[in-house]
């Protein structure tokens, strides 16, 4: 008798082996880039956009339409991004995430015939409104992504896909503005150029929203597992497209599942039974206690199940996925403070007031906008190395719980002490300046996908998967929208009174409080949706086993009394055996 030990411990095994989606994983990664690079481009001329609007001649309410202008697009991101989460769990992920790109393309273009302050708030609030790809893409990374030990390499990449996004999106935004004025021989006075000084970018970024829109259409593959099943013409372009490229006769689908299978689905699918009756008047052997075309009864397995249970959202909003949607929240908070902070504190002329100890102190560092953005690039760089190599380093020994305390609980302290490096001799501020910047990098590439995991893990059920990664891009918005605004006001209050250390510390603050939800949480070893699949094959397999064990029992039997299947019941038999075979694909097995 096989043991039903041995069984699971294969059908483990198995899992374990599931290669990392390496192809789907580019493909999205490609369509991921072109929105940092959307999303950044505005950043280095923002200011003097809003400046030609000439709604004030005063230069701080300047910064303040400015500061409107980059929070509209996190405010309106946070009132649409669960109801693209939503969305999502219900007519597919690629549809929405084709969506979302559609709506940054249409969001930058409007962006560049801005000629009023209206106008660009607009097209940033359409951004946003348009666009719920975070939840989106959290939800298609978890969905692709079945084998626990390759998640955290996983949801690495994404992150640090932004970051590259952000370098390109940065330079090319200096770079195309202005284009009559900065090259004359190109580009001609009087051209559609001359008039919206900041249009060039902004088409740039729409094309390449359309590449990555083209790109996606044809070869990213569906993950909702109700509907990755379902006919995709753009797939099937997109792999007519690849045979006449590469002159094959043969079906060569750009995935990473197993070529063969849509060709065998297809053939086992129901309706097409009818095309296979050849072998109905063929004899069959088997014994006479019963035949194959009334199996025991023997559960359906994970995919049936899932699609049969309702959810409450009680039971989805559970304490640990609320823990973790308030957690993005806090993160997103101060995390997004500091990014506005550090320049302006880089930026900052040197106080000739001596410092009253230990709290009373003002000034900056005083450096270039050169020396600045030379700062920010190693960042971004050191970046990208934080979430590819250190992160999954860490996650790999710690687990992702612990990976993301380490982090977590280091904020307050880096907020407290930030503010002080002006007290450093001139020397030593440039070191203490990359030293606390890799230290914030650090903590956020470990914090950030450690939550995106924990969330995923935390989910009972991928048919509500979209709908929380959607609730926790909400929260991390409105505090994104939030946390700018408060921060500069606590920033110049304290310019005002001599504390230049005001903010940092409210974010200290912040950032502490955060630590509370943060103890609370608990490690899922294994997430809800695995631990679900893996009961439901230990009970298919208990009971195919169930039916061989009585087989071999009854082998005596059979050697003596045989019947003959008709075609019918070898038909019922033969379709049964598939849809245990359909399903096992489908359980990731």
């Amino acid at each position: 008798m096989p043991s039903m030990a041995r069984k699971r411990g294969a059908a483990a095994r198995m899992r374990d082996k599931t290669p990392f989606p390496t192809q789907q994983m580019a493909i999205l990664a490609l369509c991921r880039i072109c929105e940092p690079i959307a999303f950044t481009s505005i950043f280095p001329y923002a200011y003097y956009m809003v400046q030609s609007f000439h709604v004030t001649e005063g230069k701080a309410q300047i910064a303040m339409y400015v500061g409107m202008v980059t929070s509209a697009f996190a405010f309106a991101e946070c009132a649409s991004s669960m109801l693209w989460g939503r969305l999502s769990d219900k007519i597919g992920r690629k549809r929405c995430f084709l969506g979302g790109l559609f709506g940054t393309g249409l969001s930058m273009c409007l962006f560049g015939f801005a000629k009023s302050l209206p106008m660009a708030l607009f097209a940033r609030a359409m951004g946003g409104l348009l666009n719920g790809n975070v939840a989106v893409l959290q939800t298609t990374v978890a969905e692709l992504v079945t084998n626990e030990k390759h998640r955290p390499r996983a949801f690495s990449i994404m992150p640090s896909i932004w970051c590259l996004g952000t370098i390109f999106g940065s330079g090319l935004g200096g770079l195309l503005t202005e284009p009559v004025k900065n090259y004359p021989s190109i580009f001609s006075p009087g051209s559609v150029f001359d008039s919206y000084p900041y249009l060039l970018p902004n088409l740039v970024c729409t094309l390449v929203v359309a590449f990555a829109l083209v790109v996606g259409f044809l070869f990213l593959e569906e993950t909702h597992e109700d509907i990755k099943h379902e006919r995709d013409r753009g797939l099937e372009a997109g792999r007519w497209l690849l045979r006449k490229f590469r002159k094959s006769s043969g079906e060569e689908p750009l995935s990473d599942k197993d070529a063969c299978f849509e060709e065998t689905q297809s053939m086992l699918n129901e309706d097409n039974w009818a095309a296979f009756h050849s072998t109905g008047s063929s004899p069959t052997l088997c014994s006479s206690r019963t035949s194959l075309a009334e199996p025991p009864p023997y559960s359906i397995g994970a995919a049936e199940k899932l699609q049969v249970q309702h959810l409450s959202w009680r039971n989805a909003f559970s304490r640990q996925v609320c823990l973790t949607i308030i957690g993005y929240g806090f993160l997103a908070f101060h995390t997004v403070s500091f990014e506005q902070l550090m320049p302006i504190l880089m930026s900052l002329p040197e106080s000739e007031v001596p410092p009253q100890l230990p709290l009373k102190f003002e000034g900056g560092f005083a450096l270039s906008t050169k020396t600045i953005g030379m700062i920010l690039s190693v960042q971004g760089i050191y970046q990208m190395f934080a979430q590819l190599i250190v992160f999954p380093w860490i996650n790999s020994r710690l687990g992702t719980l612990r990976t993301f305390w380490l982090g977590i609980f280091t904020y307050p302290l880096l907020y407290v002490i930030t503010p002080y490096l002006i007290l450093l001799p001139p020397g030593f501020r440039l070191p203490g300046v990359f030293a606390i910047l890799a230290w914030k990098v650090t903590a956020q590439s470990v914090c950030l996908p450690s939550l995106a995991i924990m969330l995923a893990a935390a989910a009972p059920s991928r048919k509500v998967l979209g709908t929380l990664n959607g609730a926790a891009a909400s929260s991390a918005s409105v505090c994104r929208g939030f946390g700018p605004t408060v921060s500069g006001m606590i920033q110049s209050t304290g310019q005002t009174i001599g504390y230049s250390g005001l903010a940092w510390w409210m974010c200290a603050s912040v950032a502490l409080v955060a630590c509370v939800p943060s103890a609370m949480m608990k490690e899922e070893r294994k997430s809800a949706m695995a631990r679900a699949l893996e009961e439901d094959d230990t009970d298919d397999e208990a009971a195919l086993s169930t039916l061989v064990d009585s087989d071999e029992d009854d082998d005596d039997e059979d050697t003596e009394s045989v019947i003959t299947l008709t075609g019918e019941e070898e038909e019922q038999a033969v379709a049964e055996a598939a849809k245990a075979m359909d399903l096992e694909r489908n359980c990731g097995l």
